[in-house]
């Protein structure tokens, strides 16, 4: 793998992690009283759905530009870390995923049908994404990669027994944070398999 673009793939992976948790902690910040991390879902910040279509300023714009720019982040770091030769299966689920929280972020939750069409895309294709990567991936985080990602997809699958216990919005969370881990856990993988390359490549 060619570290140059293992490098680039890591910023931007760790970047796009990290924002989508900050843009998420400040929407909820400035969101209106009332908001519940347990019963509020966390699009409500762009936009709760219809037909109240609630859209609270500047929560909205911080969160949907959020997930704008992390959705780009992500695509953008997918197609690196395609070119730094790694595995192509891996590489594509990952860009799906940027497409799927790109779309959430320009489609708020007043947009009926779009909305939850990217939202549940994105919390699919992500933990799809995660517990394939195992191929592409070596050392102890590619099992940890396989539990944050199961972790989602076993989320989605029992939302029903779930939300009685955490609430839709903390059920949501329990799908959607793993998944904002991973991505942060990705950019590090990548940036320390680069220096490690690096230095072998210029030994002292």
């Amino acid at each position: 793998m060619q570290p140059d673009y293992q490098n680039v793939a890591g910023v931007l992976l760790f970047l796009a992690g990290v924002i989508a948790l900050m843009g998420i902690i400040t929407g909820e910040i400035f969101y209106p009283a009332g908001y519940s991390t347990a019963h509020s879902e966390i699009s409500d910040l762009g936009s709760t759905r219809p037909p109240e279509a609630l859209i609270y300023q500047p929560s909205a714009t911080i969160f949907n530009t959020t997930m704008i720019l992390a959705g780009i982040l992500i695509i953008t770091g997918a197609y690196c870390a395609s070119r730094s030769g790694w595995e192509r299966w891996s590489s594509l689920l990952l860009g799906l995923l940027g497409v799927g929280i790109l779309g959430v972020g320009i489609f708020p939750g007043n947009v009926a049908i779009l909305h939850p069409l990217f939202a549940m895309f994105t919390f699919v294709i992500g933990g799809i994404a995660a517990v394939l990567s195992v191929r592409g991936l070596s050392g102890p985080y590619r099992y940890l990669s396989v539990i944050l990602g199961a972790v989602t997809l076993l989320s989605l699958l029992f939302m029903g027994i779930l939300i009685p216990v955490l609430g839709d919005g903390g059920t949501e969370r329990f799908v959607a944070y793993p998944l904002i881990f991973w991505l942060t856990g990705l950019g590090a993988y990548f940036l320390g398999r680069a220096s490690t390359q690096q230095e072998a490549s210029h030994p002292a």
